[in-house]
C-alpha cells in the first residue's frame, strides 16, 4: 500500500490559523460508513448523532507550554527548545528535546532561559533525530515555572507565534494531567455547556491519557505504509473508564473515540476479545487499512495533513475511498482543516 494513497489536494487557506470564535461553533461533517451521503452540520449539532447509553472517551492529557527561548551561557547566542518527552527514568527533570540551532549546543553546555524564576538547562547528550537530552535546573516547581514562562507549542503549519488565547483554547476544557506537546484536538470542539446537554441526553463521558509526542508533527518519509515505524507514546486506562466500557458494551450502547489519541489508547490497551483492562502503557500502534477495530463505534476527529498516518487511521475505520471523497469536499465546501479547523464525526 502506497503512502502516496493517502495524498489529497489542500489550499493553504484551508489551513486554520486560529480557532473558530467559540468551541462548538466550529463545522461537522457528519460521514456514514454505510451511506455515501455526507451531511454539513455544526458542531453543536452533534448532540442529534449520539443515543441515550452512547460513551464518549476522551484524552484528558494537557499540553505543556514546552517551547522555551534562552541564550547559551558563555556566549549569549539566542536557543530554543521545544520539549518532546520527559524521560521517566531519569533522576531530575531530564527531557528529550528540540534544539535550534541545534549545532551551537554539545554536551556540558548550558541554557539560560529565566532568572526569575530562575531557569536553566545543561546539555546531557545527543538523542535520537538530532534532539538533545537535557536536565532542567530551577529553584523552583519546574512545571509551574515552565508554566509562567513556557510558550504553547503550536503546530508548524499555523504560522504564527502563539498568543495569549491559545494557553485557553489549544488546550480541552477536560484538560487535566500535564505532558503532552499537542493538543488532543478532536477535543477542542467541545464546551462545557455541550457537555451539559449532553448529559441531559444520557451520552456520558470517560477519561484515558496518552501524552501527545512531537511525532504527530513528523512526515512520513517512506514509499509504502508498511515500512512506517510509529513513535511511542504512553498511556493509562483508568478503572473507572474500562467499567463503563465494558457496561456500554453489555447495554447496547457504542463507545465513540474523541480524537486518534483516544482510538490508538483504546485499541492498543483492548485485549483480542475487544475487553479493555484498566492499564498503563507505552505504545507505537499503527493503525491502516486492513485493521480491525476492536473497540471504537464511532469517531471525532479534525481534518488530518495529506499523506499522514491519522489519514491513514481513518480510512481504516471508514474506508480510503469514503475519506477522501469527504475530504475532497470539505475543500470544495470551505472547511477548515488541521489543528484550530473544524470536525468530522464517522458513525
Amino acid at each position: 500500500m502506497r503512502v502516496d494513497d493517502f495524498d489529497y489536494h489542500l489550499p493553504e487557506d484551508r489551513i486554520a490559523q486560529y480557532p473558530a470564535d467559540q468551541r462548538d461553533h466550529s463545522r461537522l461533517l457528519v460521514i456514514r460508513r454505510d451511506s455515501d451521503v455526507l451531511e454539513d452540520r455544526m458542531f453543536y449539532d452533534i448532540a442529534d448523532y449520539l443515543r441515550p447509553g452512547d460513551l464518549l472517551v476522551r484524552n484528558n492529557s494537557k499540553v505543556i507550554p514546552a517551547r522555551l527561548y534562552g541564550v547559551k551561557e558563555g556566549t549569549g547566542a539566542k536557543i530554543e527548545f521545544l520539549l518532546t518527552k520527559r524521560l521517566e527514568n531519569a533522576e531530575g527533570d531530564v527531557w528529550e528535546t528540540m534544539v535550534r540551532p541545534g549545532k551551537r549546543l554539545r554536551p556540558g553546555d548550558r541554557v539560560v532561559f529565566s532568572k526569575q524564576p530562575r531557569l536553566a538547562a545543561g546539555i546531557l547528550d545527543y538523542s535520537e533525530g538530532g534532539t538533545r537530552t537535557v536536565r532542567f535546573e530551577t529553584d523552583g516547581v519546574f512545571l509551574e515555572v515552565l508554566s509562567e514562562i513556557g510558550r504553547m507549542p503550536l503546530p508548524p503549519y499555523i504560522e504564527r507565534e502563539s498568543e495569549a488565547l491559545d494557553k485557553e483554547r489549544y488546550q480541552t476544557v477536560y484538560a487535566k494531567d500535564p505532558g503532552s506537546v499537542a493538543a488532543p484536538t478532536a477535543g477542542l470542539h467541545f464546551s462545557e455547556e455541550l457537555f451539559a446537554k449532553l448529559r441531559e441526553k444520557g451520552v456520558d463521558t470517560a477519561d484515558v491519557t496518552l501524552h501527545v509526542g512531537i511525532g504527530t508533527f513528523r512526515p512520513v518519509k517512506v514509499e509504502t505504509v508498511e515500512e512506517h515505524h510509529m513513535h511511542f507514546e504512553t498511556y493509562t486506562v483508568p478503572e473507572e473508564t474500562a467499567r463503563k466500557i465494558r457496561e456500554t458494551k453489555e447495554n447496547g450502547g457504542r463507545v465513540i473515540a474523541v480524537g486518534t489519541t483516544s482510538t490508538r489508547t483504546l485499541e492498543s490497551a483492548a485485549l483480542a476479545d475487544g475487553t479493555v483492562p484498566a492499564c498503563s502503557g507505552s505504545t507505537g500502534i499503527f493503525i491502516y487499512p486492513g485493521y480491525r477495530f476492536k473497540v471504537i463505534d464511532g469517531l471525532i476527529t479534525n481534518f488530518h495533513l495529506p499523506k499522514s498516518t491519522l489519514v491513514m487511521l481513518v480510512s481504516a475505520f471508514a474506508g480510503r475511498e469514503k475519506v477522501l471523497a469527504a475530504y475532497k469536499h470539505a475543500v470544495e465546501d470551505g472547511y477548515r482543516f488541521f489543528s484550530y479547523g473544524d470536525a468530522c464525526l464517522f458513525l
